[in-house]
């Protein structure tokens, strides 16, 4: 195994050099051929888990995110040509509210169905290693959303992107990397505000983004009852699922996202199992609320949120919009092992103080509001006019266009620590008080010896401010999540799998 490996690297390694040899020893290209970043190996525990779950190294993936649980899921084609859970990440950072992305610059991460290939991987990011979005798709341009350079990337930073650890995106990275050379040419990234289950849909049932979400839960209950990756298009500005043509049509439908929508089918098999799925989903939902199941409170400035494993390791650290813990268990976690390094510029969202009033439950607003203009950085070390290297070059090979990898992000502000509030001063005697003790002074017989004087409470202190804990630098180059940094062993080429449905045939509308 262990020759079969250094075979594999050393075969990859001429691959690389011979295209930046072709490509005319381009300084650019020669810097990406030996990216030591984009290169690393998938850990040995990740390929030992890959083979107890009957899956190839090199089979394809797909990518599901949940903002409110702040997690990413990795799934994996098995060799019977299904997809499994692989491995779930927690998100270090996401910013802005639930909720799509509107506009530039209202820090918001998106939400949908995207599609990512080889062009979208960025190898030279500044925030460790990243991928594109592919945000705006063509359903987004329809409704004229604007945004760009919306990315997965590291370095536990976010200004309308999805941050993870360096570890942890250096890992999602060579599990991307794997599947293109695979074969795989895009994989699907599907982005939710939480888990589309009849529990949070009750309790976000007043949000206005509400249509929106049942829109996109029906690609959610097409993946679940199938385990195969959704077939999207979009026409009359909404999302359509495993569309096919009619039995009488000679040729596929055409969709266009602005445009009326073709006449299509979805196969009965599909269409059957998702109906029986939304029944069950509509009978649960109706029943919590029925049963009065609160809505989520107001949105009152929390910009984004945090797994709670990363909010219970940052002192006065808070999950924000995630699902968080309450006190003992954020104690615990926090003696717990990270999966990564946290920078210690990291700046946690805000927690939520807004009282809840009985009966009376708030609602959250559409999006989160635009930020003032900061300072950005961009994650490409290469000029703008350059190819973008290895994975675009790839990218035009299979006939695809290299989006931009360039991720335009704020530098992240420093950590501050919380002030304490001030104790409550003792109240002052009112004037009713004194006016009465001024009276009783006056009548006959009164002991003026048995009086008290009236003194004001003295203000209490303003408490001090608590220090401010910063993480410990992280290295240049990080280590798997799961092992140390000396790992190198690699898998050999990877048994033929069944074909994916690749975006050239199932995303054609977002080319």
């Amino acid at each position: 195994m262990i020759h079969r490996s250094l075979a594999r690297a050393l075969l990859v390694s001429v691959a690389l050099t011979a295209s930046v040899l072709l490509a005319g020893c381009d300084t650019d290209q020669v810097s990406l051929a030996t990216n030591a970043k984009a290169n690393q190996p998938v850990s040995p525990k990740l390929v030992a888990a890959m083979g107890e779950k009957d899956m190839d190294l090199q089979s394809p993936i797909l990518v599901r995110l949940f903002k409110q649980e702040a997690e990413l899921e990795i799934w994996k084609q098995t060799r019977n040509g299904q997809f499994a859970l692989l491995k779930t990440y927690p998100i270090c950072r996401w910013s802005g509210d639930l909720g799509p992305k509107v506009r530039e610059g209202d820090r918001q991460a998106p939400e949908g169905f995207y599609s990512i290939n080889p062009g979208q991987m960025n190898p030279q990011s500044a925030y460790y290693l990243s991928f594109n979005t592919g945000f705006p798709n063509a359903f987004d341009k329809a409704l004229g959303r604007t945004g760009s350079q919306l990315m997965v990337h590291g370095d536990c930073s976010s200004r309308g992107c999805y941050a993870m650890t360096d570890e942890q995106i250096a890992e999602i990275y060579s599990l991307g990397r794997e599947s293109f050379f695979g074969g795989q040419k895009a994989f699907q990234f599907q982005a939710y505000p939480f888990r589309m289950t009849p529990a949070n849909m009750a309790k976000h049932r007043n949000n206005p983004n509400m249509p929106f979400w049942k829109m996109i839960k029906e690609g959610y209950d097409h993946f679940e009852v199938t385990r195969q990756e959704p077939k999207v298009d979009f026409c009359e500005k909404k999302y359509v699922f495993d569309a096919a043509k009619p039995a009488d049509a000679k040729r596929d439908p055409v969709f266009d996202a602005s445009a009326k929508c073709p006449a299509y089918v979805i196969p009965e098999d599909i269409a059957s199992a998702v109906r029986e799925k939304q029944a069950k989903d509509e009978a649960e939902y109706a029943k919590l609320v029925a049963k009065g199941t609160p809505v989520a409170r107001m949105n009152t400035g929390i910009d984004g949120g945090m797994n709670k494993i990363f909010a219970a390791k940052i002192p006065e650290g808070s999950t924000g919009l995630s699902e968080g813990a309450e006190g003992s268990t954020l104690q615990m976690l926090a003696m717990s092992k990270a999966p990564g390094t946290i920078p210690g510029t990291v700046n946690p969202p805000k927690p939520n103080l807004e009282p809840v009033t009985a009966g009376a439950p708030s609602q959250e607003p559409v999006v989160a509001v635009s930020a003032p203009a900061a300072t950005t950085r961009v994650a490409s070390a290469a000029p703008p006019e350059k190819s973008g290297g290895f994975f675009s070059n790839l990218g035009r090979k299979m006939g695809m266009s290299a989006a931009d990898t360039t991720a335009t992000t704020s530098a992240p502000p420093q950590a501050t620590a919380s002030v304490a509030p001030a104790a409550a001063p003792a109240t002052p005697p009112s004037t009713a008080s004194k006016l009465k003790a001024a009276v009783t002074k006056l009548i006959p017989g009164h002991d003026k010896s048995k009086d008290k004087p009236v003194v004001a409470a003295k203000p209490a202190e303003p408490a001090k401010p608590a220090e401010t804990k910063l993480a410990a630098t992280r290295p240049a180059l990080k280590p798997s999540v799961n092992d140390g940094a000396g790992d190198s062993a690699q898998m050999t080429g990877a048994a033929p799998v069944v074909s994916s449905n690749s975006f050239d045939s199932r995303f054609g509308a977002v080319k």
